[in-house]
């Protein structure tokens, strides 16, 4: 698991659109903008800044000095099951930013099927939960998992659907999961 809990400085080298954690409201941060990172998990980055955690998605990495995530590849001639494989590594790289835990470990992705398209693109359609219906960070966590998966090559399209059926609980926690939240 890629995990980084630290409070390094950081400054903001341009205006930079984040989200409000839990809220998930998005805002501009100028810059000079100053504060830490706090988490540094699948590409995003949490950082704290006047009293406030925000989210910094991979691709605004630059804006505290960091680098964005290296684009993806698959194999030439790469099937389904190469396209599955990697999407489910892509899910993998989804947090919550106040929980250091993937969303497959925790246990929030219900389905994950890739379907061909006739012009021989893919499509991937996820059904998703959250660990609170209310959680403000729904949409954000949506918008990660859509904008990861069709980051994939041959992915044209990514539909991420949030469930409430069956409702989340601890029980749906992968071993690792439960070990890392101290949820035996």
């Amino acid at each position: 698991m890629s995990y980084s809990r630290s409070s390094e400085p950081i400054k903001f080298e341009r205006d930079c659109d984040v989200v409000l954690v839990p809220q998930g409201d998005r805002v501009t941060l100028p810059a000079g903008s100053v504060g830490y990172i706090t988490q540094a998990l699948g590409g995003s980055f949490t950082v704290f800044v006047e009293g406030n955690l925000f989210r910094v998605a991979g691709q605004d990495a630059d804006a505290i000095g960091k680098e964005a995530p290296q684009p993806l590849e698959l194999p030439e001639g790469a099937g389904d099951a190469d396209v599955e494989v990697l999407a489910w590594q892509q899910l993998r790289t989804c947090f919550d930013p106040e929980i250091p835990i993937n969303v497959v470990e925790l246990g929030l992705v219900y389905a994950c099927e890739i379907q061909r398209a006739d012009d021989g693109s893919r499509r991937i359609e996820v059904k998703m939960t959250l660990t609170a219906p209310g959680c403000g960070m729904g949409e954000v966590l949506v918008e990660d998992v859509r904008s990861k998966l069709e980051l994939i090559p041959t992915v044209s399209e990514a539909d991420v659907e949030l469930v409430f059926d069956p409702p989340w609980n601890q029980g749906m926690m992968s071993e690792v999961a439960r070990l890392e939240t101290g949820m035996f």
